[in-house]
């Protein structure tokens, strides 16, 4: 499939186009110029699919939903998007929305109305409502929220009403806009028929649609990439593992993690399935502050395009951008006018070179992984499909190495070089990525 043997790359729009954090409801904001200016430099750094975190109407950071039918006036209008995505599309790389379906904010009508009339609407039956209790809010009524935060509200989504807003909207965002596929938030919260009812709601318009779940922890959602649910899933568990064994210099923990999703054994988790794989995002410590040594950054960055799964780039990260999680996540998602685009030009330069070694290896988009060999800073792995052998060798230590593979010769595909499988020296701090002769 196209999201297969994509590379991804993540915006999140509200930071992206610097939007108050804060939404006043009044005048709209014409942003949606400053992503569609950035098309064909995407375009050139060999993006296929652009992944959208939320953008229609909440109240602040826009996992509190209020219209579901509404691009954000802190972004612009419906026709602006429509026009963003037609522009993406114009030049191959498709658009995945980040599909907030677990909770809504207070502002979302449906619950305004239940703090006004109480058992008075049937919009109480939208959500779990205890009108003896009281809220953080001091409401007179309390209400089932997501993970402790009061200002999002928990859907009901076994409410057939619900379920019809929900795919309602879903259609229109595929009708009007012509999106092509949905990243699903929280999506753990899920239950298994709801991503069901989704799936056959999206197949009746693209059939190739494109469904990824936000999970945390890789093991409970193994059954739920499977055709009747989920494409992929957000693979937490691979990126913690590589920065784990980055930063303490035991490549043996990335490589236990590789064996245990993707290698063909029984016990393998997700052998022949891609997970959606990124080094950082809107969520967790931008990976040029979180790795200790950055003289491994390019290193890091060809792991992950090398890995089983799907690569995804976070916005800014390409440059280099260093974020962490102080003032509420915002330093994760800044404007992309504050980013210092000069001060990693070799980092750009190496993802660029790997998205086009990415798009041109069918290896690397639906290969099996086998381990080669595993030391504590260097390892090798290799990828095949159908004939086409690729052979990684990383090397994060402050001293060079020589990685034995096989008796054969390959070519590097970074640098051209013709080699010896079964003797690939690496200086410190090095990568290669040879395709056998």
């Amino acid at each position: 499939m196209w999201f297969d043997e994509s590379v991804f790359y993540q915006i999140y729009p509200l930071g992206f186009c610097g939007a108050e954090r804060q939404n006043d409801f009044g005048e709209v904001h014409h942003r949606l110029s400053l992503v569609a200016e950035e098309i064909p430099r995407l375009k050139e750094l060999g993006v296929g699919a652009v992944l959208f975190n939320p953008l229609f109407e909440s109240e602040r950071h826009g996992y509190d939903t209020v219209d579901f039918y509404k691009i954000d006036r802190r972004l612009g209008t419906n026709e602006e998007f429509k026009a963003l995505v037609a522009a993406f599309h114009a030049v191959g790389i498709r658009v995945v929305l980040d599909g907030v379906f677990n909770h809504v904010g207070r502002a979302f009508p449906p619950f305004r109305e239940v703090l006004q009339k109480r058992e008075g609407t049937d919009y109480r039956f939208w959500f779990n409502i205890d009108f003896r209790g009281n809220s953080a809010y001091n409401d007179g009524l309390n209400y089932e929220n997501w993970e402790g935060h009061p200002e999002l509200v928990k859907l009901r989504l076994d409410n057939q009403d619900v379920q019809n807003y929900l795919m309602d909207a879903v259609r229109f965002w595929i009708d009007e806009f012509g999106i092509d596929g949905l990243r699903l938030d929280v999506s753990y919260l899920l239950p298994p028929w709801f991503m069901e009812l989704l799936r056959r709601t999206v197949n009746e318009k693209k059939p190739d649609f494109f469904l990824v779940g936000e999970v945390i922890h890789t093991n409970n959602f193994q059954q739920n990439v499977c055709s009747e649910r989920l494409n992929s899933i957000t693979n937490y568990e691979g990126f913690r593992s590589m920065l784990s064994a980055y930063n303490s210099g035991n490549l043996f923990e990335i490589e236990h993690n590789m064996s245990r999703l993707f290698a063909s054994t029984p016990w393998a988790l997700f052998p022949g399935k891609n997970l959606l794989n990124f080094v950082d995002n809107h969520d967790v410590e931008r990976a040029c502050t979180a790795l200790r040594n950055k003289e491994n950054l390019c290193n890091l960055y060809t792991l992950l395009f090398t890995m089983p799964g799907i690569p995804c780039v976070y916005y800014g990260s390409e440059f280099g951008a260093e974020g962490d999680k102080s003032d509420l996540d915002y330093k994760l998602r800044p404007f992309i006018g504050d980013i210092d685009k000069t001060s990693h030009p070799e980092l750009v330069a190496h993802i660029k070179k790997l998205a086009a070694i990415r798009n041109g290896s069918s290896a690397l988009a639906y290969g099996t992984y086998t381990k080669a060999t595993c030391m504590n800073t260097n390892f090798s792995f290799v990828r095949e499909y159908r004939g086409e052998r690729i052979i990684v060798a990383i090397n994060i230590g402050d001293g060079d190495c020589t990685v034995r593979v096989e008796e054969a010769e390959g070519v590097n595909l970074l640098d051209g070089q013709v080699r010896n499988l079964n003797d690939i020296y690496l200086p410190p701090h090095t990568a290669c990525i040879y395709r056998k002769n």
